[in-house]
């Protein structure tokens, strides 16, 4: 039934649901302390040293007649990092600046600037002044998996380039930066995955949960916290993400195809429609099970769905009857429609109810 927002309620809940916070409450003050002393380790070590090794080099000459200088070509040199780090670095700045365009949040001043980044003294360079100085092109890490080209939904693309986020004037940050710095920490901390595109779609909405709790108190730490809420919903989805898992029974293959199995045993008829139509679950199903359905809907109905998807003790199984949910809830129309009608219907999902797809996603798993 969802998780009321009043008091931070939601953000608590998570926080738990997420296995961030324990279930015993006498360990939580010590535990977040820990967590959040150890995300600003993360930033010194990620962010801030190699900003100054980069800003000292411009002082000192010494530096490149060192083994480590940027024209090394060791794979171990520390230079060589920097410059794979930065491609990784302008993939995420491209994606993290066109997140939910449809509100004003993510492009406002947080209360809450990074002091440790943010301080004038520092001369050091930060993530900001890299994506302004590096002019490589970067390659898109998202090569596209399912042979579907829309991987973003009408619902959040806005037609001019115009709309990429500004940056704020020195000595603010916007929310956007913050979560373009989580993802790169996360990148640089797992580099078996690093970055693909549609995590900044996942780590949107756990960040502005947090960062709009009305107890300032945890408001002011929305970017550690949400730092780890997400590593830990990335272990558990990380898989859909991973092409050579594609075919596993982990991987994002065997769930589309778990929704069709699904949707056959409660609704035989509308699964051979879309059988005869050869319309395949990854045209559409992929984007809603990778991003759990962060696409599809307005930020305030994806956190209400993700309430239930985080609440579910088998872990997103409760997914796979949202998804048959939104196929049987449009049932006569898709029975009706063609193959291009009823491709349009699935990619730019007409249902905006998502109480009423919660409610038929739940009658669906009792009727098990």
């Amino acid at each position: 039934t969802g998780i009321p927002f009043d008091g931070g309620l939601r953000c608590l809940c998570w926080k738990i649901l997420l296995n961030y916070l324990p279930l015993e409450k006498a360990l939580w003050s010590s535990l977040l302390k820990k967590q959040r002393d150890l995300y600003s380790q993360f930033l010194k070590e990620m962010i801030i040293q190699p900003g100054i090794a980069k800003a000292n080099l411009g002082v000192s000459r010494e530096d490149v007649t060192l083994e480590d200088h940027p024209l090394n070509p060791n794979p171990d040199s520390r230079w060589n990092t920097y410059f794979k780090d930065n491609e990784v670095l302008l993939q995420i700045d491209k994606d993290v600046r066109r997140l939910y365009p449809d509100m004003a949040f993510f492009q406002r001043p947080t209360d809450y600037p990074c002091l440790l980044i943010l301080d004038p003294q520092n001369e050091f360079e930060t993530l900001r002044k890299r994506v302004e100085q590096t002019t490589l092109k970067s390659q898109t890490v998202a090569r596209n998996r399912s042979g579907v080209t829309n991987v973003s939904s009408p619902l959040k693309t806005t037609p001019n380039s115009l709309s990429e986020y500004e940056v704020l004037p020195n000595g603010c940050e916007a929310h956007w930066e913050v979560v373009e710095r989580i993802l790169f920490i996360y990148a640089k901390l797992n580099p078996g995955i690093a970055y693909v595109q549609g995590m900044n779609e996942i780590v949107g909405p756990l960040y502005y949960t947090f960062a709009t709790d009305p107890n300032s108190e945890w408001k002011e730490h929305a970017e550690a916290d949400t730092f780890f809420c997400f590593t830990n919903l990335m272990s558990e989805i990380r898989d859909n993400f991973i092409k050579s898992l594609d075919d596993s029974q982990c991987g994002i293959t065997y769930k589309m195809e778990k929704v069709y199995s699904t949707l056959k045993e409660k609704d035989v008829e509308l699964y051979l429609k879309l059988q005869e139509q050869n319309i395949k679950p990854q045209f559409f199903a992929f984007r809603w099970l990778t991003l759990l359905l962060s696409q599809e809907f307005l930020l305030p109905d994806v956190i209400r769905i993700w309430d239930s998807l985080f609440a579910d003790d088998k872990r997103f199984d409760f997914l796979l009857l949202v998804c048959c949910a939104m196929l049987t809830l449009i049932r006569d129309q898709l029975l009706e429609g063609d193959f291009t009608l009823n491709m349009r219907l699935l990619q730019d999902y007409p249902i905006s109810d998502v109480h009423l797809i919660l409610k038929k996603a739940k009658e669906l798993q009792d009727s098990k």
